[in-house]
């Protein structure tokens, strides 16, 4: 009930058929900006319950970390279902390059990360992988063990097989065909 009614709401909110050019560089012919649906209320609590059952696919995480722009509403949702659920997982955000001014990080919220902490990533929408797997060096390089990584969507073009080639495991809520069909 829970997956068919965020489905919904993405196909509804997020999802156009139009010609695009996507972060990876790639052209496509369709476009899923899953902020329009993840940053409603109904939106943000769904995505946040099934990422956080999507976890239990995982090796265990005791954190977990949103790739900027799209995964950190996603962190911040899981986050507070497992504070809901008695787990407490904080969230770290991932920017895509480091800030020029204050904190000049890469990972904000990194107080809290120590040594080897196990982390779960929080991807929007996987394509290539690229985005995810340069997000999984910065946490590295902060100190976190990433262990595996949970996408709202995967469009089947190459991600997955990109970042379990880097040994990690992917799960996605939905893939490409669901919007397809």
């Amino acid at each position: 009930m829970k997956r068919a009614r965020l489905l919904s709401l993405l196909t509804e909110r997020s999802f156009q058929r139009k010609r695009v050019v996507l972060a990876s560089g790639k052209e496509s012919d369709f476009f899923i900006d899953c902020k329009q649906t993840v940053l409603t209320a109904e939106g943000h609590a769904l995505v946040g319950e099934l990422m956080f059952e999507a976890l239990e696919k995982l090796p265990a995480c005791k954190a977990v970390a949103g790739v900027a722009l799209g995964g950190c509403p996603l962190a911040s949702a899981v986050s507070l279902i497992s504070h809901q659920k008695g787990r407490d997982l904080p969230a770290f955000y991932v920017r895509k390059e480091k800030k020029d001014h204050g904190s000049a990080k890469l990972v904000e919220g990194d107080r809290a990360l120590s040594p080897d902490l196990p982390v779960a990533l929080l991807e929007d929408v996987i394509t290539t992988g690229g985005s995810s797997l340069k997000a999984v060096e910065a946490l590295s390089a902060a100190g976190a063990k990433v262990v595996g990584i949970v996408a709202l969507v995967d469009r089947l073009e190459g991600g997955r097989e990109a970042i379990e080639a880097a040994g990690l495991p992917l799960e996605s809520l939905f893939t490409r065909n669901d919007f397809m069909s």
